[in-house]
């Protein structure tokens, strides 16, 4: 994939009708939002967007409507937190790419700002469906895609328009592609990538595709235990991928022969069980990894371990981390997550965080500011690891 993609500074927008793709899927709770960081992360492409004069119309999905009109899954409230941001109103329109949206567009005079209704109360937004596609399109002259976290999705108000219309990305977008598109492609090294979280199968192809790319390798979190079990170890009651243990067998001699180095948890923070409640008290061992008693179960990772990765982590010029080392909402787990987050804020080097709970975890700890790069995307920034070709990223023009 081409990561050298036209942004918005790339192109006239002056006097156009913009077709903004936002990621405005904002937590809410009885009708208010819990989390606007979203919509903040946004305001800096919407800024130029009003400033260079454009005619802005933004959109986005939020929740999981199912192509039904929710009330409770309406963008109003979103339109009302932007207006308050930007200081000016936001016009809301009742539909997606109906009567009252085309209207409203059709309206807009250069420097407003007006919002469509939730994409997926449209069944065909999730479909790609051609005709949605088109009738988005119908409203602008240029397409901008700021929304990372949906940017692995091929739909409608993610890529379909871009069929219909020139389209480049807002300044979200950009970070995101330049930043992981030069550490996938032409990263400083050393290079090293952590990878955590709880199974070997949701990162089989993230593996296999790191293994081309990095000088080492670190793995933690549940899924080290199918590697450590691949290694002939006894791993008690852990987490085991067992229909994986020939791939992390695989895997071990592909980085052998690329000269790789994988580094495995040497030690393991055991309990007698899972925490219940997750944040609850639980009694808790440190044992050698190659050691785990029957009954016991790997919950994070060991000290020499956080040792261990802590230094590959700081000696490296690009580090990647995808995935906690551990149960770390729980405190007395927690351990392994914050070490790895500490040695990223401490390290000198390009800093990148794939989002979910990486990411969680270096926001609540105070590390977010220390870090190159935190990722908005979970899933988007997953398979761009896997090397997978993103359709709301392909879709742009190359510069």
């Amino acid at each position: 994939m081409n990561y050298n993609k036209k942004s918005i500074e790339d192109i006239d927008v002056a006097g156009k009708r913009v077709l903004c793709r936002c990621d405005f899927n904002v937590p809410t709770k009885n009708g208010v939002i819990t989390s606007d960081k979203r919509i903040v992360a946004a305001m800096p492409t919407i800024k130029y967007l009003v400033e260079h004069n454009a005619k802005v119309i933004l959109c986005s999905h939020m929740g999981k409507p199912k192509g039904e009109f929710k009330p409770e899954l309406s963008l109003k409230i979103v339109a009302d937190r932007i207006s308050e941001l930007l200081g000016k109103e936001v016009i809301m329109a009742a539909d997606v790419a109906g009567e009252d949206a085309k209207a409203k567009a059709a309206a807009l005079k250069d420097g407003e700002v007006m919002l469509l209704e939730n994409t997926r109360f449209e069944k065909g937004e999730t479909k790609n469906d051609p005709a949605l596609s088109k009738a988005l399109a119908s409203m602008a002259d240029i397409f901008v895609n700021d929304a990372f976290g949906t940017a692995h999705r091929a739909h409608s108000s993610t890529a379909g328009v871009a069929d219909y219309l020139p389209a480049v990305s807002g300044y979200l977008v950009q970070k995101e592609v330049s930043i992981m598109g030069k550490a996938l492609s032409n990263p400083e090294r050393p290079f090293v990538a952590i990878l955590g979280g709880a199974k070997v199968s949701d990162k089989l192809n993230v593996i296999n595709n790191l293994l081309e790319k990095v000088d080492t390798l670190i793995i933690g979190g549940g899924m080290a235990y199918t590697f450590l079990a691949a290694k002939g170890y006894s791993v008690g009651d852990s987490l085991l991928d067992a229909e994986k243990i020939d791939y992390c067998k695989e895997m071990m001699a592909k980085a052998e022969s690329k000269g790789v180095k994988l580094l495995l948890p040497i030690d393991t923070v055991v309990a007698a069980s899972f925490p219940n409640p997750i944040d609850g008290p639980i009694e808790v061992e440190t044992v050698p990894a190659d050691a785990i008693p029957d009954g016991k179960q790997g919950l994070d990772i060991g000290e020499k371990t956080r040792a261990l990765f802590a230094d590959a982590a700081k000696s490296a010029k690009t580090v990647v981390w995808n995935g906690p080392m551990g149960v770390f909402e729980n405190p007395t787990l927690a351990k392994g997550t914050i070490a790895v987050a500490q040695a990223l804020a401490d390290s000198e080097a390009v800093t990148i965080v794939g989002g979910g709970d990486s990411a969680a975890a270096c926001e609540q700890l105070g590390f977010a500011d220390k870090i190159t790069h935190i990722s908005t995307g979970g899933g988007a920034s997953l398979e761009f690891l896997e090397g997978l070709e993103l359709p709301g990223i392909a879709c742009l023009e190359d510069k």
